[in-house]
This record gives structure tokens, sequence and C-alpha cells, in this order.
């Protein structure tokens, strides 16, 4: 196959929001109001606190303010997968949170099911397919992992289906498959734009003040509420406040060393015809992950197209974040010569969008929450990729936090969590953060190279329960 020649067209830009139903902008707040809760954030963290914080109190006045358009960030830019997982994966909880494993996959389950409710609620197109995902193994080594996920999966009331190499390759035909485990109720595919868009066009429905292009930059306690000031000088007072802004520098300081930016990278194909479908099978949709350290994540589009992402996850010395950064022709390379790998038999096909964009990390790899201001504040944040599904969990989080719709005081099964009440390990300043990410990066890649055998580096991290997840 010619890289350079499937890459020539790509389209530098994120496929989801080049869609030709992306709403017009909508203005930004001019002036000063009040309300009774602000939500820094037009994403899906923010945009779920609007729409949660609604349907439980509709007397409620809600703002949302959105720096840039809705969705144009990490919400926009992902692969679709909605999760049942809140915690990045049974492996990642089971290891960090083992007696609360069983809640914590009954409220992931609940919440991937009210997920799809609120697109029928709210008539949202967004191609939702609850297709299931699949983990391949495409080295030996990571066979007996993909058994051992399986009994642990079971143990947590799933119903996985574990392939050998023949019935792998049956369900999608790629000769560097080994070995699989699909679930089958654990993951939909959604247009991650659209799902955006509809859900912010569910919160004004519900009468909730949307407004984009207002990026917020200052907060300071004023009176009984928090006041939230503008770049254009905007200004909302408000009795309580809801960060959903991930990656992006948050207005509580003490946050930053708990989170930092990563850049992930994707490409889309053309349109697959019906021979190259035929050619590589996947008649039954599901996401599909590898299952190295270094991993990929790939799926069909409505359209069937092949969405290809990840390996690379790129941390930018000072928290990094720049609009040149999504572009990393070496990346995608990178990214197209394992795609070819995979599907040999689609060589001659080639790539129309190839983009990246910044997630939220943090040592633990799922989303952590708190409260600040006396309690008139609650954030979310860390959900490292994983967030399509976790940050409704995590919406309903921070208003349980806020005690939206509950008595003073009152706790709530997701708030009893341990998951809910601890913090992860920060991340050590500069230059020292740059330094320990990437010795971590490296091992990783060492790890892939050597059968999955972990360094010392990578041993001393997994005793102390931390981590930077690829």
């Amino acid at each position: 196959m010619d890289i350079a020649k499937a890459l020539a067209d790509a389209e530098p830009a994120p496929f989801w929001l080049r869609d030709e139903g992306r709403p017009a902008a909508t203005p930004p707040l001019d002036g000063a109001r009040t309300c009774d809760l602000a939500v820094v954030g037009g994403g899906y963290s923010g945009l779920w606190t609007a729409l949660l914080a609604k349907e439980r109190d509709p007397s409620l006045d809600v703002v949302v303010l959105e720096a840039g358009r809705i969705g144009a960030a990490a919400s926009g830019r992902n692969g679709g997968f909605c999760s049942a997982s809140l915690t990045h994966g049974l492996e990642n909880g089971a290891g960090r949170w083992p007696d609360d494993m069983p809640v914590l996959e009954r409220l992931g389950r609940d919440n991937l099911r009210a997920i799809g409710d609120t697109l029928v609620k709210y008539g949202i197109d967004a191609e939702w397919e609850l297709t299931g995902e699949m983990d391949v193994a495409t080295e030996e080594w990571q066979v007996p992992a993909l058994e051992e996920a399986a009994e642990t999966a079971a143990g947590l009331g799933w119903e996985p289906v574990l392939l050998d190499r023949d019935a792998v390759r049956a369900e999608v035909r790629s000769p560097t498959y080994l070995a699989g485990l699909w679930n089958r109720e654990s993951t939909a595919m959604v247009h991650p734009a659209k799902l955006a868009w509809g859900l912010a066009d569910a919160c004004r429905s519900l009468g909730v003040g949307v407004y984009e292009k207002t990026p917020v930059t200052g907060l300071r306690a004023e009176g009984g509420g928090l006041r939230l000031t503008a770049l254009n000088g905007a200004a909302v007072t408000a009795r309580r406040v809801a960060l959903g802004t991930g990656a992006f520098p948050p207005l509580v300081k003490r946050l930053r060393s708990f989170v930092v930016p990563v850049y992930d990278y994707a490409l889309m194909t053309e349109p697959l015809d019906a021979a190259r479908r035929e050619a590589i099978g996947w008649r039954n949709r599901q996401g599909i992950g590898d299952t190295a350290n270094q991993f990929h994540y790939y799926r069909l589009t409505a359209d069937d197209r092949i969405l290809w992402g990840g390996y690379d996850a790129v941390y930018h010395y000072g928290n990094g974040i720049r609009r040149e950064l999504e572009n990393r022709p070496a990346t995608f390379e990178i990214l197209a010569r394992h795609f070819f790998e995979t599907f040999p038999q689609l060589e001659d096909v080639r790539f129309t969008n190839a983009w990246g964009g910044v997630i939220d990390t943090c040592s633990r790899f799922c989303a952590f929450f708190g409260t600040a201001y006396g309690g008139r504040l609650a954030y979310a944040a860390g959900y490292t990729g994983l967030g399509v599904g976790a940050t409704r969990f995590g919406a309903d989080v921070m208003l349980d936090l806020l005690h939206v719709g509950l008595a003073p005081g009152e706790e709530t099964e997701r708030t009893r969590l341990k998951m809910v009440r601890t913090k992860p390990v920060p991340f050590p300043p500069e230059p020292l953060r740059y330094g320990v990410i990437e010795l971590t990066r490296r091992g990783m890649a060492r790890a892939d190279r050597n059968a999955g055998r972990r360094g010392l580096w990578l041993r001393t991290l997994d005793r102390l329960g931390l981590g930077f997840d690829s």
C-alpha cells in the first residue's frame, strides 16, 4: 500500500464536525444575568448536567456557558464509543475499588440505558447502535488477558462471548486477530457531534440558556453565590456552579495538578462499497479495540466508513494545548500503516479526514469529583477518553454534590462510592511532570515489544496505582 497516497487528500479536520447538520452558532452572552445554576462547558459533561438539572427541578433557571462551539472539543472529536463502564474498563475499576464494582457496573448499565432512553425521549438522532464492543488479541501474550477479562465480566453480571482465532476472524476478517472478547451489551456506537448538538437542543427545549463563544475567565464568591465573568465582559451570578471543562485549564486552580491534557488522533476512511464491506465481514458492526498498552480503537459509521484511532497519546510540555497540535502527520502515518496491516484487503482505501483532539486524563484513568467554594461549586474531570457515556453519570454526581433536587446534606448511592469520595494522585509539577509521562509512555511501548513484560518503572506505578493511559 502507498501510505502517502492514502493520506494525500485527508482533510485535517474532525469528520464529525463537518456534518452538514451542524447547527449555526448561537450568540454569546451579552451583559449580566443571574441564575440558579451556571454550567461552564458545552460538551457532554456540561450539557448532561444542565439537562438533568432541569429534569430534576424544572423550576431552576439554568445557563450553559461554552467558550467556543457546542461539542467542538473532545465531545465532537472522539470515536463515538458510548460505554457502560464508569471506571475506564473492568480491570481498572476492579483494581481500585473491588468492593464497589458490583454497584459501579450496575450504575453503568443503568446509565447507558438511560442515555438511549434520553435520545428517544427528545428525538435526538445520534446514529445510536447498541452493537457492543469486541476486544481483540493480536499477540499471543494478550490471549490469556482476554480469558481473565471474560471471567471478571461474567462475575459482574455481563455475558461476554470469548472467541478463538477462527471465531473472531469470522466476525471481522483480519489476519492479525488471535482471539476476541465480545460484550454485546456494554457499548453503543454514536455520532458524537450529533449527540452533543442533540443534547443542546434538548436543554433549550426545557428552557436552558445556552451561550456559545462565551469563554469564562473569572470566578469569585459574591454574596451567597458565585460570579462568573467572561472574556467579553459578560457576567453571570449563580447560586451554584458546575464545571465541565475537561482538559482545559480549570477555574479552580487546585485541580490543575490532577488533570493533564493528552492529544489523541484518528483517521476516517472514505465509505466502503459493497465489495470492500464483504472483504472484511463485520456484519455485527461492533466497536473494536486491541489489547496492547498502546492500543487502537475502531468502528464503522452509519455510511460504512471506518474510524481508526488511538495508539499515540501525546503530552506536550507545560500542559500544552494549541490548535497546531491537532495536526500530527507522523502519527497519521503510523495509524495508516497499522490500519493496512490490520486490513490488507483494503489496500486501495483512502482517508478523507485526519485529526487530533485533547482529552483530560488523570493518574487513575477515570473521572474524579469534588466541590469548592463551600459546596456551591462542583466539578468532574479526568475521564481519559471514555467520557461519552460516563459524563452523564458524572453530571448526576455533580448535581448530587450540589444537592439539586435533594435535601441539604443528603447523600446518594453515587456520593457514597469510594470512587466519588477519593481523588487521584496528583501529577508532579514541570519539568518533572513531562519527564514522568514520557518515561511511562516509553515503558508502555517497550512492554508491547517485549510480550507484555512490564519493566521496573511500570511495575512501580502499578504498585502505587498510578499510570498514564495510551
